[in-house]
């Protein structure tokens, strides 16, 4: 490693990696340093039972030539090396509801879903079509999520102040149909009272158009973009946390690493939380309004997961994603439960591997999960550079909530209980230790309705030469933290120029897939 770059980065999250990657190609000379045994953050894989399990990346959107991300992944050189199984295109997404044993699904692309929709709710196929409009012009007031240069959505509040539930509620008197168009929220942990419908928009729409699984988890993405980020000049680093900033004239001069080792830079962006970046570096660094309004910033529900590898040839793989809901009519508020109540909801995903047959070999589930109740051991960590036993209460407490999980996803699944050979889980703190988010996170910042700017993080601060990418700035997922990335770089070399960059290999603009 030298010790002298034009740009440092710190965590090789997706942010983190696709701004690298993008800052090479422009001819800075980057290094990316990450704390971890693995690249990529969310898009970590782990492997049990010589099982390949996805931290994160259960699915992806908008994949498709002529679509937002295949732009974006194609301008960071990486497109064309993914494996990926594009899921059923008559149904990528099925919601269900206890008591109810029809399957209702979400087709990819729009004349398939109004069409599918519309044939499982006969008289509503307008109403379908009125919703889908929505969708479209909602997202198409996001320039950069259509790859258009120009005016950045956060310049405006106007377009964050449609409320997600009363929009849909708005174009359906029909409860179950609500409940249907809602039911993949999960995706972006929505509830009632908060969540923009823009968030559901830009989270929706890029599924719709296209949803495809990666072979072999989502790792590859990660590797894909450390390859040309060291084709392109770049370094990164593994086993490189960086524990203190040093500064020089109001700037940041280097970054120290708990090896010992100091890496001077003349730009540094952090791909860790907002909140965290300012413990690290010192909130005394920053204005006192300014660091109150990044600590006061709500951060998203978090998960708690069940990992499962099945007996061979025992469970046939499902080439969609189920989300199951307790009722139609409390879509929105599953983060409320009780410990009664537990699970609400879930949604379940199935990995996919090179060459396999029709029978499935894992299956992850999740749901949501309220920080508090693993607060008893918040001052433990664990990962792969630090193992912290955190003791026989822990993992009681882990068995005992993965027996209520199963047992509630084998009221759907019946013959679930007999395919499973092992089981394994991850709680809030697994997703605080590995990727960095603040109390386990699922999403970053709750985005709200009735304070549209609260949860706003701009890519600059008050320290000249520091910026921030990651889920925090804008939305979370592959496509928003990809473009966070996009607009991070856009502070460093112009966002017109960028994004002219970035279509000028591409023949068709990006347009709504029909």
């Amino acid at each position: 490693m030298q010790n002298q770059y034009d740009v440092v980065i710190i965590g090789s999250g997706l942010g983190g990696l696709a701004s690298a990657v993008i800052l090479a190609k422009e001819g800075y000379k980057v290094c990316v340093l990450e704390k971890n045994n693995q690249y990529g953050g969310n898009l970590q894989t782990f492997v049990r039972d010589k099982t390949i399990f996805d931290t994160g990346v259960h699915y992806i959107g908008g994949l498709s030539k002529g679509q937002n991300l295949h732009h974006y992944f194609s301008y960071l050189g990486i497109m064309d090396d993914l494996n990926l199984k594009k899921l059923d295109e008559d149904g990528f997404d099925i919601i269900t509801f206890e008591g109810d044993d029809k399957e209702y699904k979400h087709a990819q692309g729009y004349d398939n879903f109004i069409r599918t929709l519309s044939d499982q709710f006969p008289g509503e196929e307008e109403n379908i079509k009125t919703y889908c409009s929505k969708l479209k012009e909602m997202c198409a007031n996001f320039p950069l999520y259509g790859l258009n240069a120009g005016k950045a959505y956060y310049d405006s509040t106007e377009i964050f102040q449609t409320q997600a539930k009363s929009c849909i509620d708005s174009i359906t008197e029909n409860k179950k149909l609500r409940g249907v168009l809602a039911g993949t929220n999960f995706l972006y942990a929505g509830d009632s009272d908060r969540t923009p419908f823009y968030v559901h928009a830009l989270s929706v729409n890029s599924y719709i158009e296209s949803a495809y699984r990666c072979v072999n988890g989502g790792s590859q993405i990660s590797k894909k973009l450390i390859r040309r980020l060291k084709e392109y000049g770049g370094e990164a680093y593994k086993h490189q946390e960086v524990v203190k900033f040093e500064f020089e004239d109001g700037k940041v001069s280097s970054v120290k690493t708990k090896k010992g080792d100091e890496i001077k830079g003349d730009i540094f962006i952090s791909n860790i939380e907002p909140k965290l970046t300012l413990k690290l570096i010192g909130e005394e660094k920053f204005r006192k309004s300014y660091v109150k309004r990044i600590k006061d910033i709500e951060n998203t529900i978090a998960a708690f997961s069940i990992y499962l590898v099945l007996k061979p040839g025992t469970f046939k793989y499902r080439n969609k994603n189920y989300y199951h809901f307790k009722s139609a009519d409390n879509i929105w508020n599953t983060q409320d439960y009780t410990e009664e109540s537990w699970p609400e909801g879930y949604m379940i995903s199935m990995g996919v591997k090179k060459g396999m047959g029709e029978w499935a070999d894992s299956l992850t589930a999740m749901t949501y999960m309220n920080y508090d109740e693993v607060k008893p051991w918040e001052d433990t960590y664990n990962t792969v550079n630090n193992k912290n036993d955190r003791g026989q209460t822990y993992e009681e407490f882990k068995a005992e909530k993965a027996a209520v999980f199963i047992s509630e996803i084998e009221k759907k699944f019946p013959e679930i209980r007999d395919c499973i050979h092992t089981v394994y889980t991850s709680t809030p703190l697994s997703y605080r230790d590995y990727i960095g988010s603040n109390r386990g996170s699922m999403y970053g910042y709750v985005k709200d309705v009735e304070n549209p700017m609260k949860s706003f993080v701009s890519p600059k601060t008050k320290i000249k030469n520091l910026l921030f990418t990651g889920q925090s700035l804008n939305m979370h997922g592959i496509l928003g933290v990809t473009i966070s990335a996009v607009i991070t770089c856009s502070e460093i070399v112009g966002r017109d120029y960028l994004v002219n960059k970035i279509l000028e290999n591409q023949q068709a603009p990006y347009e709504h897939q029909d």
